[in-house]
């Protein structure tokens, strides 16, 4: 069923008795030519590129619990492109031009929207060092426009710009940034897999791996054993625990993200900013809470929640950038598990198992990445080869020393 707006009105006008379910819930096949472990955005999208795109039919999603109920319902929908080093900006730029054109892609309403990010600068250096990313943007084919005081303030007037500690200097805005509707995502990538033959199977846990002569045969599960000519791990925070069961250890923690949202107000953020001077990043819904986040919560956590500290930390930060916060009441917070990588970013790649493969440590960039990484994990499974613009990926660059560190950190997972 194509939706339109001809069929929504059909509908009204009959009682809505023609929807049918968006996918089906079918009972797993004794054998697949590639499954995928994970029914997060990234293995949904995953399974829908390699059937849309390299025309796969015989294929399997395993998700140990429903579809929606891990990470890509547990983020804050922040889309963007405005990365500096060349092993992100071109990946990331890739999937933001697959987020412009998703909706028309898969049929569905991802509520896709362009309103804008900017990070906002409070030093000298930290002007310079977004001229030097915003170049690096621009010649990627992103976009990027480095604002003075005047041009955020036209934007932002409620902003506390002559704050004692952290006067506000300008930004860098990234017009083509912007949000989507998380939940959305999911169902549209499900609805559009099962279009395609993908079989969607909801609670199913793998509880193992059958590897022999080096070879992975494929997986045990709770619903039986399934058969796989290539398997593909796309787990996010569980990775670690997914690939131990085969033998692995990986490079990175886990650890918990928190997000918040306020009540409902009237329209008050044209689009997403971020405080330059802590780790505070603020959107608005359609519904008029205030969604945003800050910081993970620093240990190494498999649970979905987070804590007070943390809390109190990501308010701090709020009030001091928007000071009218101070009167907005809290709503709810919900937490998600981050696979975190130790240079920061993720790992795309062919593992030492012959037909087993991997991405994952994502830290927080995992929903932003969704269309980018499931067509770059799709064609990996179908070609074993890397996408152009995931070329960096790999497991080696730890061994090799080429690391992605955007941040600067170093090698300390905790602190990407």
């Amino acid at each position: 069923m194509r939706y339109s707006g001809f069929k929504v009105i059909k509908e009204a006008l009959t009682g809505h008795k023609g929807w049918e379910p968006q996918w089906r819930n079918p009972d797993p096949k004794p054998h697949y030519d590639f499954v995928v472990i994970g029914g997060g955005g990234h293995g949904l999208a995953t399974a829908y590129y390699l059937a849309k795109e390299f025309g796969e039919s015989r294929i399997a999603v395993l998700e140990k619990g429903w579809i929606g109920g891990g990470n890509v319902g547990r983020n804050t929908t922040i889309i963007r492109s405005n990365y500096l080093l060349d092993g992100n900006e071109p990946f990331y730029e890739f999937s933001l031009k697959l987020w412009e054109g998703l909706e028309q892609d898969f049929n569905y309403n991802a509520m896709v929207s362009q309103r804008g990010i900017l990070n906002l600068v409070h030093t000298d250096a930290q002007r310079d060092a977004a001229r030097r990313r915003g170049n690096a943007m621009i010649l990627n084919g992103s976009d990027a426009e480095l604002l003075d005081v005047e041009g955020v303030r036209k934007l932002y007037p409620f902003l506390n710009f002559d704050n004692a500690r952290f006067p506000i200097k300008g930004g860098l805005l990234h017009r083509r940034g912007g949000t989507v509707r998380h939940d959305a995502v999911a169902w549209g990538y499900a609805r559009g897999a099962d279009m395609r033959g993908v079989d969607i199977i909801q609670n199913c846990e793998v509880t193992g791996f059958k590897i022999e002569d080096g070879k992975c045969l494929g997986v045990e599960t709770t619903r039986g054993f399934i058969g796989a000519g290539k398997v593909g791990v796309s787990v996010a925070g569980s990775s670690s625990r997914v690939m131990e069961k085969a033998g692995m250890r990986l490079p990175m923690e886990s650890h918990v993200l928190q997000a918040f949202v306020s009540e409902g107000l009237k329209p008050v953020l044209p689009g997403v900013i971020t405080y330059g001077a802590g780790h505070f990043y603020c959107s608005q819904s359609d519904k008029g809470g205030l969604v945003f986040g800050g910081d993970i919560d620093g240990y190494n956590s498999y649970a979905q929640r987070g804590n007070m500290p943390v809390i109190e930390d990501v308010a701090e930060g709020g009030i001091s950038l928007i000071p009218a916060l101070g009167r907005v009441r809290l709503l709810r917070a919900w937490g998600g598990i981050m696979d975190m990588s130790m240079d920061g970013s993720p790992i795309i790649d062919k593992t030492h198992i012959d037909g087993l493969y991997f991405n994952g440590g994502w830290c927080y960039g995992g929903f932003k990445a969704t269309p980018a990484a499931g067509w770059c994990f799709a064609h990996l499974l179908k070609t074993d080869t890397p996408h152009d613009t995931a070329t960096a990926y790999r497991f080696d660059r730890f061994q090799t020393g080429h690391m992605i560190d955007e941040k600067g950190q170093g090698a300390q997972p905790n602190l990407h």
